[in-house]
């Protein structure tokens, strides 16, 4: 490995995994259930709704819980918000029906894992991220957790960033964060982190290092 570094903190939406159907919330079956509901919702009500559980995500300071997410959505949708519905909206569904991996993430962390380079994941999610993992098929490269639902707060907050590191054993130096988000790398990066910003369109991150294919990352770690 090249310097100090001998982990990776991986953000998981946009870096690891993406939502099938191009949108993480609500999820892809929204629209959907709520129609079998009451049929007469217009995209422009759904449009609305969504843009209020946007507004709501933005002020809460951890990812809120999934049912009060989706009472705003249904309150501004002008529906009854009752128990049968919001089961129905948060129903288990396999979770390659509503998530998919990057086609490059895969041997990318097998070849980390060859190395010796240890993993953690950094998101701001709710509980069940590592479940989901498993059933994608990331089950056993990564040994810690920092989720925002579980820890009370987002990035950049420094306890979600330092709870990965502190639970690998490994200094803020010897851990590179990849994110999708420029400015949390930035924010990790004045935590002591190393950090690249995973710019996938080729857009670079303004003011932190960039890449734009996650491979690229074993360029900091010698083979």
């Amino acid at each position: 490995m090249t310097g100090e570094l001998r982990a990776v903190l991986f953000d998981s939406g946009g870096v690891l995994i993406r939502p099938v159907g191009g949108r993480w919330n609500p999820r892809v079956d929204f629209e959907e259930t709520i129609l079998r509901h009451d049929p007469t919702v217009t995209p422009d009500r759904f449009a609305a709704a969504i843009a209020a559980g946007e507004d709501f995500f933005a002020a809460s300071p951890s990812t809120p819980d999934y049912d009060d997410y989706h009472r705003v959505l249904l309150r501004h949708l002008g529906l009854e918000r009752t128990p049968r519905l919001l089961a129905e909206l948060s129903r288990e569904l396999p979770v390659p029906s509503l998530l998919e991996l990057y086609q490059d993430v895969p041997a990318t962390l097998e070849e980390l894992k060859r190395r010796g380079v240890r993993m953690a994941v950094v998101s701001d999610a709710w509980p069940g991220l590592a479940e989901a993992h498993d059933e994608l098929g990331l089950g056993g490269y990564f040994e810690a957790y920092a989720i925002s639902a579980v820890l009370g707060c987002r990035k950049p907050d420094p306890r979600m960033y330092r709870h990965a590191s502190e639970a690998l054993g490994l200094r803020a130096g010897e851990c590179v964060f990849v994110d999708d988000d420029p400015e949390l790398v930035a924010a990790a990066i004045e935590l002591g982190y190393a950090g690249r910003a995973l710019c996938r369109d080729g857009v670079a991150g303004p003011g932190v290092p960039t890449i734009t294919a996650l491979p690229e990352i074993l360029d900091l770690f010698l083979s």
